[in-house]
């Protein structure tokens, strides 16, 4: 798989807190240039980025991000003021204490919730599976599909740990039909989007691979 084809599976991320607006600029450039999925940016920059995208790349944002333990009302209120200004795609924070609590149906109805401020648009539930157990894994599948979501994601980030082969191999095994895969967090390697695309992963979460296009197209005209 060249990298060209890759680079369609990737959301082109810039989620630091010390993101700045030259900074989302440029990325939204990147993904334009690099024919990348989305951007996935901090809620603040959505309507400047929207403006400034002029429809040349989807945008994409986070809410409830990244913890995941902000009230109801306030992810929805997230999401409806982000695609208000122009999200099309929402990434969005399961609240982990539910999940350790066995309050699936909190979950669930959260996720419900958020789908249908989001209609048309897609939404994708991150579920930071490296704070979980397998069954706590296996039950947010099932979840995360009988709640509506567009995709499950792997992780934020912003935790111990990001997107691992054995949780996308987990994933496509119990997710419903009609769930796509959200890997996120670590991809750092050409070889390991590929495999994760190869496992069942529909999207990418990272900045990397960008970088590794763009300096191979100046190694190329050098």
């Amino acid at each position: 798989m060249e990298i060209k084809e890759v680079l369609s599976y990737v959301d082109h991320t810039l989620l630091r807190p010390t993101a700045t607006w030259e900074e989302i600029r440029r990325l939204i450039d990147e993904a334009a240039e690099f024919g990348c999925a989305s951007v996935c940016i901090p809620p603040s920059f959505v309507a400047d980025a929207a403006e400034y995208a002029e429809d040349r790349i989807p945008i994409c944002t986070v809410v409830g991000f990244p913890n995941g333990y902000s009230s109801t009302a306030a992810k929805m209120f997230e999401a409806q003021e982000a695609i208000d200004e122009g999200a099309s795609e929402i990434d969005m924070v399961v609240n982990l204490g539910w999940v350790k609590d066995d309050l699936y149906e909190y979950v669930q109805d959260e996720i419900e919730q958020l789908k249908m401020i989001c209609e048309d648009k897609i939404l994708k539930v991150i579920i930071e599976a490296s704070e979980l157990s397998e069954r706590e894994k296996i039950k947010l599948c099932r979840v995360v599909t009988d709640g509506g979501a567009n995709f499950i994601k792997t992780s934020t980030g912003f935790a111990g740990g990001g997107a691992t082969f054995d949780d996308v191999m987990l994933f496509r095994e119990y997710i419903g039909a009609g769930v796509q895969i959200k890997a996120a967090g670590g991809i750092s390697s050409l070889e390991d989007a590929v495999r994760f695309i190869e496992l069942g992963a529909t999207r990418l979460g990272t900045s990397r691979l960008v970088r590794i296009a763009r300096a191979e197209a100046e190694k190329d005209r050098a």
